[in-house]
């Protein structure tokens, strides 16, 4: 099992980054709220992860913080759970969030998630309710104020057409991915700035 690697970022197209890790490039698929933390292109990062083996294809997820892979694989394992959907769960929500919507018991909030029906928010409440109360303070809420850093601004167009296709790649719909974005959009901002305004207004 792979746990973690350190390397140097060569590609970033969200949820997806290559990771060159002493001359072997690593293909790793990352929440949006990891995502937002990776440095620029070039630059060295260290990431937690988790291996997917399956028939047809092998998965490398990579998280900024160690709490977001517990919750990643605390995700997986509920019934209806798959590791894409659990992506799309971390993607929209801190992890202090949806521990806070889980123990809250907070439905709406839940079901506005892709792919995240009524009776598989029922089911998280029930699997996961409670879980969050035994787990150490530092191990799961990690208070976090990063900003991105822009190193250079982007055609507008370009960073629209990318969060867009980010979204749909997290499960929403063309058209209520192109709706998210365009609620959002100005002209300043990144893709990833872009993902992070239009997830941040879906809940």
């Amino acid at each position: 099992m792979i746990g973690r690697l350190q390397g140097v970022l060569l590609e970033k197209q969200p949820p997806e980054i290559l990771l060159d890790v002493h001359g072997v490039g690593y293909e790793l698929l990352l929440p949006m709220t990891s995502f937002y933390d990776l440095p620029e292109i070039g630059k060295e990062t260290t990431l937690f992860t988790h291996l997917v083996v399956r028939e047809d294809a092998h998965l490398l997820f990579g998280f900024a913080q160690k709490n977001d892979r517990t919750l990643f694989r605390e995700l997986i394992k509920t019934n209806g759970v798959g590791p894409k959907l659990a992506l799309a769960i971390l993607s929209a929500m801190s992890v202090e969030q949806f521990a806070y919507a889980i123990e809250r018991e907070e439905l709406s909030k839940l079901v506005k998630i892709p792919g995240v029906g009524k009776k598989t928010a029922e089911r998280l409440l029930v699997e996961l309710k409670g879980k969050f109360k035994d787990i150490r303070q530092n191990d799961f809420f990690v208070e976090s104020t990063h900003i991105p850093s822009v190193s250079e601004l982007r055609q507008s167009e370009s960073a629209a057409d990318e969060a867009v296709a980010a979204l749909v790649a997290l499960g929403y719909k063309t058209t209520d991915a192109e709706k998210m974005v365009k609620k959002v959009m100005k002209a300043d901002l990144t893709s990833e700035q872009l993902i992070r305004e239009a997830l941040k207004a879906a809940l």
